[in-house]
């Protein structure tokens, strides 16, 4: 199930399912209303959105009312999370998915909201979409790519192609958005060849992993994985958590992987990653790439979470199409 597109004039519902919006400074809050209201959207946000606690986010009631709201509003076209964090899927047994499977409407943010937009699609079969939070449309330079890919998944109906980004950054740009260190990118690491055409799961990695063991897992059959962690990981807690996933039910029938762009911090390499990849049986004979424009740098993509992907890999080329989203 694909929700409607977003056209203008559509309003756009801001929730915080993990940590408050309280906690993104108010510069940056209003570039990013300012620049979401400048496509011709309208910017409203849930009742407790700005509620904070001990851990910089709210009570699973207020998280999972403002969700319940933002689905069961007409009005609304669009939910946009503010920001990451540590406990989305706290409110994973209150949701009512019947509500949310009545009521279908574009989802999207990344990092901890991944287990929100995978349970969702278990539960539902409501596509949902990794990409942008509002905090993320508070960047000043270095945006364009990001946008570019969010509207051709959330406003448009065609396919389309990812194209690696001419450059990208892992600074910290919300602490000052005049001093930014962009870096060339090298495009995609082919580790191995191939062609694939699945069903898109995944995103933050470790987070995807909560669902492990969970009703709100979904089923791997027939999917191409898109994965990524961020600078709190390494590459022995990434091959762990990998080795994890390829434990899941249903993996052998996983078509191929798409890995996102780890964090400096990470100490991940091209060379590492796929030495990882070397030692997992399983993945010798599905195509895998990785260096893709998503995850905890920037720029990124948005992607369809129970969308329709192609990857086709060999030596002299690397295509990764969305056909459905």
């Amino acid at each position: 199930m694909i929700p409607t597109k977003l056209k203008i004039g559509d309003e756009i519902r801001v929730i915080a399912p993990a940590r408050s919006l309280s906690i993104i400074s108010n510069d940056i809050q209003a570039i990013a209303i300012r620049k979401i209201q400048e496509m011709g959207f309208k910017v409203t946000f849930s009742e407790n959105v700005r509620e904070k606690d001990d851990f910089n986010s709210s009570l699973i009631q207020s998280r999972v009312e403002d969700l319940h709201r933002a689905f069961k509003d007409k009005k609304v076209r669009g939910i946009l999370t503010a920001i990451g964090g540590y406990n989305s899927n706290q409110l994973l047994s209150y949701l009512d998915y019947d509500l949310i499977q009545k009521n279908p409407k574009i989802l999207c943010g990344f990092s901890d909201i991944t287990c929100l937009t995978n349970a969702i699609f278990a539960q539902t079969n409501l596509v949902t979409y990794s990409g942008p939070h509002l905090s993320s449309f508070g960047m000043i330079k270095g945006f364009e790519y990001t946008l570019d890919y969010f509207k051709k998944c959330l406003l448009e109906n065609n396919h389309f192609e990812f194209l690696s980004s001419k450059e990208w950054s892992d600074d910290p740009w919300f602490t000052d958005q005049n001093n930014r260190n962009f870096i060339k990118n090298e495009g995609f690491w082919l580790i191995n060849e191939g062609k694939a055409k699945g069903k898109i799961l995944g995103g933050n990695q470790c987070t995807f992993n909560l669902l492990q063991g969970t009703q709100f897992m979904p089923h791997l059959e027939n999917t191409i994985l898109f994965l990524e962690d961020d600078e709190e990981a390494h590459p022995e807690t990434i091959d762990r958590d990998l080795q994890s996933i390829i434990h899941q039910r249903g993996f052998d029938k996983v078509r191929g992987i798409v890995f996102g762009r780890c964090q400096k911090a990470t100490k991940m390499t091209r060379e590492l990653l796929t030495a990882i990849i070397r030692t997992k049986k399983e993945l010798n004979k599905i195509p895998i790439i990785a260096n893709v424009d998503f995850g905890h740098t920037t720029p990124t993509i948005t992607f369809p979470i129970g969308g329709t992907a192609r990857l086709e890999v060999n030596k002299s080329k690397v295509k990764l199409e969305i056909l459905q989203h």
